[in-house]
């Protein structure tokens, strides 16, 4: 039988590593998982408790609106005013089905088959491969240091130059690289794409987890220009397998991602969206402020084991939880790498091929979302695994 030519996209290879990993686990061995993006800390204690009274009253868990409970967008319009200094209408907050939901909602109001879209190599690799599953076509920007592992204005208009593009995906912070784009970067760049006619996709999903002084900026700012906000609280709030996400939608997509909603998933999970309320209160903003102080405490060890790991070619690290380094001395791509790594050490980190289909062979992702005390053994374990290689 046929099978689609869209849905030929690669796999996700950190999934297949976290699968090795758990394989290794469920036969006994041991294993520090360092390749998946997931909070280890989970939903703070007042989300649970939510969900808790929820279910033992018996309330109704019903289907909600395709674009999500009231209560749920009027908090999210809520929180843009306090963090951002942004007034937002709560009807450009659509609740999705984690970010994920928010990409393909996004994607398909905003493009048609043979749009081209540009975004940032390396880059996340759900962006590239739902592009391409909806016929798009995807123009990298390699970025590396000498940019930050940003794009610039300056890209994108020889990109346009060659061939017109129809929207561009930006990340900050990002992942793998945790690189952020300034306020004033991020303002030209949305007046750039105003100017051009290419729609903004902003990706802040990692908003909140920053280490420099300044906090990121967010394309809510530039509704008016078309921009597109998604966010999520699987990182920030810790909530991975809630499922629940948003979009901030400038007025012209508001119908037309509520029509697409309510065909493609009717609704997101209605219990999260309730619960997720409490993720917005003082208490639960509190305990994320929490988990961003030990991601910081982890982030500030990786960066003092730094000569002690030999990588090269870091990227900056300012946000987010993920450390992306060379490894290409070391001789062997990235897959195997990090496939000896786990087999030998009891380590699993991510290979760069999942965000970099043309330099990812040299790269490795690690994530320091897990307990300081885990991060430290595996940094441990991984000096003395590559020095054994050494010898």
């Amino acid at each position: 039988m046929k099978v689609a030519a869209r849905a030929q996209v690669p796999p996700f290879a950190v999934m297949q590593i976290i699968a090795a990993a758990n394989a290794r686990r469920a036969a006994g061995r041991n294993v520090l998982n360092l390749a998946a993006g997931e909070p280890a800390a989970g939903a703070d204690q007042v989300v649970l408790q939510r969900a808790v009274d929820l279910l033992s009253a018996g309330e109704s868990l019903g289907y909600t609106e395709a674009l999500g409970v009231p209560a749920l967008r009027t908090a999210i319009a809520a929180h843009y005013r306090d963090s951002y200094g942004v007034a937002l209408d709560a009807r450009s907050v659509a609740v999705t089905t984690g970010s994920s939901g928010g990409f393909v909602l996004a994607f398909l109001a905003a493009f048609d088959a043979g749009d081209r879209v540009a975004l940032a190599r390396p880059g996340y690799p759900a962006y590239r491969n739902i592009l391409a599953a909806l016929g798009c076509q995807v123009v990298d920007l390699p970025c590396g240091p000498q940019t930050r592992f940003q794009p610039t204005v300056d890209m994108l208009a020889v990109a346009h130059a060659q061939q017109p593009l129809d929207g561009l995906i930006v990340a900050s912070p990002a992942n793998p690289t945790g690189a952020m784009i300034d306020a004033d970067r991020l303002a030209a760049i949305a007046e750039w794409c105003a100017a051009h006619g290419v729609r903004l996709i902003s990706d802040e999903i990692y908003h909140g987890i920053t280490y420099t002084d300044a906090p990121a900026a967010s394309a809510a700012r530039y509704l008016d220009s078309g921009a597109i906000v998604v966010n999520s609280f699987s990182k920030y709030w810790a909530m991975t397998g809630w499922r629940l996400g948003w979009l901030v939608l400038p007025e012209d997509l508001i119908g037309p991602v509520d029509a697409l909603a309510g065909n493609l998933a009717l609704c997101p999970p209605t219990l999260s969206q309730h619960a997720a309320v409490e993720a917005l209160s003082p208490a639960a903003m509190d305990a994320a402020r929490r988990n961003v102080a030990g991601y910081a405490a982890a982030r500030a060890l990786l960066l003092r084991r730094l000569p002690d790991l030999g990588w090269t070619g870091f990227a900056p690290a300012d946000g987010a939880f993920y450390l992306y380094g060379d490894v290409s001395a070391s001789g062997v791509d990235s897959t195997a790498w990090c496939a000896r790594l786990l087999d030998e050490a009891g380590v699993a980190l991510t290979p760069g091929t999942d965000f970099d289909p043309v330099d990812g062979h040299r790269y490795v992702r690690l994530s320091f979302a897990s307990p300081l005390a885990v991060v430290e053994e595996a940094i441990d374990r991984i000096i003395v695994w590559q020095q054994g290689r050494q010898r």
